[in-house]
């Protein structure tokens, strides 16, 4: 299955809006939009270009 930049980001924007919804439940919206939120996009971009050189390690010959 080929993979572009939009179909590996999209689910990860997905994940990362539904768990900012849903933590609003459990937190107040204001601590999860100004503390929870950045750090969660932040983490996502590293593990994204971490999981995306490793994919482009592991199929190098």
């Amino acid at each position: 299955m080929e993979f572009d930049f939009t179909r590996s980001v999209v689910p990860l924007v997905v994940i990362v809006a539904v768990a900012a919804v849903a933590l609003t439940t459990v937190m107040t919206p204001s601590t999860v939009f100004m503390m929870v939120l950045p750090s969660m996009i932040v983490f996502s971009i590293v593990a994204f270009l971490f999981g995306m050189k490793y994919g482009e390690f592991r199929t190098s010959p």
